[in-house]
């Protein structure tokens, strides 16, 4: 049997009938994949904790569910549904999927695998090669983060094979700042260490329930002192990091402290 005949007997003839079918299909995925979009973030917003993350988390996972349903739906109205139709159909699509869109399918295959392990989801401030955000949405293809500068970035998951993925809040709403301190090192270190304690203990942005913490470390140049203390909300990490700032710089002015300053270079040594 020649080629053309092969292929008539894989595909069937599409009727008015299965036409219908196939562009109901259609707009009816289209309508769940649109209402699945607003609902669900809608629900999140109202929900708490780990609960409105999964429900987050769980906008992607129904549209690749609605997307791999319509297709399916679509491909047995088009073809006969026998064995060796199918793995005929399955073959040549793999081929041609792995010739030409090698690296789009492996970043489909990443998205499958960032659903199952949830490395990142919708609320989270991520780090990926440099740029650091919150995530907004996860598509079939990528992720898109916002940046504290209102910049929209689209990280590929394709990334997750090979690149170091930060997480700060992982899902929740802990999320640690850290506030940095550059001191002469003549001064009372235990005071300033104190001070600094207080300076987060009566922010307005605190987190009473989680530990504050105030890390102390000797430089040639001075003394490095961290204030580790976590926000309300981790979309309030900025304007707590500069509440901290400048509270604590007010506090240790009021105190003499000497902040450290950067060693001069000589014109022999340039």
């Amino acid at each position: 049997m020649n080629g053309s005949g092969n292929v008539s007997e894989i595909f069937r003839t599409l009727s008015h009938a299965n036409l219908v079918h196939i562009g109901l299909i259609v707009v009816a995925a289209w309508l769940l994949i649109v209402l699945s979009s607003r609902f669900l973030p809608w629900l999140a917003e109202r929900a708490s904790g780990r609960f409105r993350s999964y429900l987050r988390a769980s906008v992607p996972v129904l549209r690749l569910v609605i997307i791999i349903g319509a297709l399916v739906l679509t491909v047995i109205r088009v073809i006969e549904p026998t064995i060796d139709n199918l793995m005929v159909l399955l073959g040549a699509l793999g081929l041609a999927l792995g010739f030409a869109f090698k690296d789009y399918v492996s970043s489909l295959i990443a998205g499958v695998v960032t659903l199952y392990e949830m490395p990142y989801r919708p609320g989270d401030w991520i780090e990926v090669n440099g740029a650091y955000g919150e995530v907004k949405a996860i598509n079939m293809r990528s992720a898109e983060i916002v940046t504290p500068d209102d910049t929209v970035v689209v990280i590929p998951h394709l990334k997750l094979w090979d690149q170091l993925i930060f997480n700060a809040n992982d899902g929740g709403q802990n999320l640690q700042c850290v506030s940095d301190f550059y001191l002469h090192p003549r001064h009372d270190a235990a005071q300033v260490k104190h001070t600094l304690y207080d300076v987060a203990l009566t922010s307005t942005f605190l987190q009473i329930e989680q530990p504050i913490h105030v890390i102390v470390v000797e430089k040639p140049w001075g003394t490095h002192y961290r204030l580790k203390a976590y926000p309300l909300d981790p979309r309030q990490q900025f304007h707590f990091v500069t509440d901290l700032t400048v509270r604590g710089k007010a506090a240790l002015t009021g105190l003499g402290v000497a902040f450290a300053a950067a060693p001069t270079v000589s014109p022999a040594h340039q």
